[in-house]
């Protein structure tokens, strides 16, 4: 049940964003009475950069609370959820089978798993296509750069944001949902005695940064991907995880078992991150560019010991039967995209605030999704994480009374949401260094029974979460934060 508002204007919200955080937190918002929400992307259209996501049990219940959050019965918003997760083309994976991709043991089982509630893999673009389907066309403005934020009222607070095309448009508060390199996020963690100042840089160690890893992601059509990699592993639907020394090898199927995604991934060498660092911490400009050609030589490098294994040749090498001309395979993984490339993965190693810094001048701007916690991809938490952000904070305005209490609902979601989003951040970079044999200082290696106690238990705080005490919880921190203001919480 949503709690009445105590005026008859509209509270307005802009969403800076239009990626999976951003539709999601639009439609557990567009339905709350006496809210006006309006989603802004800089692109010329919504999209969604990379392949597929893995949503656990816990991401999709996640997202049936989204839909709930307006009061939407919890039948309706779990046939809303599957629905769109079906259109989607959603494929339910039976299990994720962990084995080893190199080394003497390569081939080895280390973990299988599932259970009675699988999870799914799903295309970004078709998940966020699906995810704007029930969203008003007035709600969504696509080529709409966001450029100046500044306050019109230092009393009522309310936001003014300038466009790239020179709108400018007034809200009573800002969700930056605008990804890892976030304009928001600039904004919100700036120097605050320089508020009024949109040009002043975001303090550079809360800038995203390597991680430490980098990867390559490429889709394949279903058949293809059978006859490369092997039927015997397509005999259930089920996503494939292969630890190796130094890199990680997964590949699961989507599109309503139409395509396979691969993903590649291995830790940077010395001389990467030296290079990722210096660009950071020297240059002015904003660092968004982690892509790097990739070519055969670095990745036969990258994956030297992996290629007598059961995997990583199927996947890179150049052919069957190559040609004198070296050309790939036509069945070749990699090399027969059009521009084969890998990417930094970068992440945010610390964040102070997912809201205002100083309390005694607490803007209504608050960050969500990769604009807050942007992190690796090695316990597949990320969208997870989004649909969480969208569900606590649907929760939190579907309580709201009056558009003074935005301050005192973002500073209980920063309370609530930050520490856990730092924890995944954390051990989703500790597992990436499991998976790429290194895990604890190198301790662990690839010994299959020394992984399997070291990953034991590793999901347990992302999967263990109960949703409805943690929506309870959020509701009474705001109703502390809005104690300490000397007001009353009244619904």
């Amino acid at each position: 049940m949503t709690a009445p508002l105590d005026s008859d204007s509209p509270i307005r919200i802009a969403i800076i964003g239009g990626g999976l955080a951003g539709a999601a937190l639009a439609n557990a918002l567009v339905r709350l009475p006496k809210l006006e929400v309006h989603v802004y992307e800089s692109a010329a259209e919504f999209s969604e950069r990379g392949a597929a996501v893995g949503l656990s049990i816990n991401a999709q219940k996640a997202l049936e609370r989204v839909f709930s959050a307006s009061g939407t019965s919890a039948t309706a918003a779990t046939t809303a959820a599957k629905d769109i997760l079906v259109r989607a083309g959603a494929v339910p994976m039976n299990s994720s089978r962990v084995l080893l991709g190199s080394g003497p043991q390569a081939g080895t089982m280390v973990a299988d798993m599932g259970g009675s509630d699988p999870g799914v893999t799903v295309h970004r673009a078709s998940l966020l296509r699906e995810l704007l389907a029930p969203l008003p066309r007035g709600v969504l403005h696509a080529k709409r750069k966001l450029t100046v934020f500044h306050l019109s009222s230092p009393v009522g607070q309310q936001l003014q944001l300038t466009f790239q095309d020179s709108v400018t448009e007034a809200f009573d508060a800002v969700v930056g949902a605008d990804g890892i390199f976030s304009t928001v996020r600039d904004f919100l963690l700036k120097d605050w005695d320089n508020l009024k100042n949109p040009g002043s840089q975001t303090p550079k160690k809360y800038a995203a940064g390597p991680a430490g890893f980098w990867d390559c992601r490429v889709l394949v059509p279903y058949d293809k991907a059978k006859a490369i990699i092997g039927p015997e592993l397509f005999e259930e639907d089920r996503q494939y995880a292969w630890m190796g020394d130094g890199a990680f090898i997964m590949h699961d199927i989507l599109e309503n078992r139409t395509m396979v995604q691969c993903i590649i991934s291995a830790v940077e060498t010395d001389e990467d991150l030296e290079e990722n660092w210096h660009a950071i911490f020297e240059k002015t400009e904003k660092i968004t560019d982690r892509k790097t050609p990739l070519t055969r030589e670095f990745l036969n490098k990258a994956l030297e010991t992996w290629l007598d294994g059961p995997i990583a040749k199927r996947i890179i090498d150049v052919s069957i039967s190559s040609t004198s001309r070296q050309q790939s395979h036509p069945y070749s993984f990699v090399f027969s995209q059009p521009s084969p490339a890998r990417y930094r993965q970068y992440e945010h190693k610390q964040t102070p605030s997912y809201t205002s810094l100083h309390s005694s001048r607490t803007l209504p701007i608050v960050l969500a999704g990769d604009a807050a916690h942007a992190s690796t991809l090695f316990q597949g938490a990320g969208t997870g994480q989004a649909f969480e952000d969208a569900m606590i904070l649907g929760t939190l305005f579907a309580n709201l009374t009056s558009a003074t209490q935005i301050p005192a609902a973002f500073r209980a979601y920063d309370a609530l949401r930050r520490p856990r989003c730092q924890r995944v951040i954390d051990s989703s970079r500790e597992m990436g260094y499991l998976c790429c044999g290194q895990g604890e200082g190198g301790t662990v290696g690839l010994d299959p029974d020394a992984l399997r106690g070291a990953m034991a238990g590793k999901w347990d705080f992302i999967f263990g979460l109960d949703f409805e005490e943690y929506k309870k919880q959020a509701v009474g921190m705001m109703r502390e934060e809005l104690e300490k203001e000397g007001r009353k919480y009244l619904r």
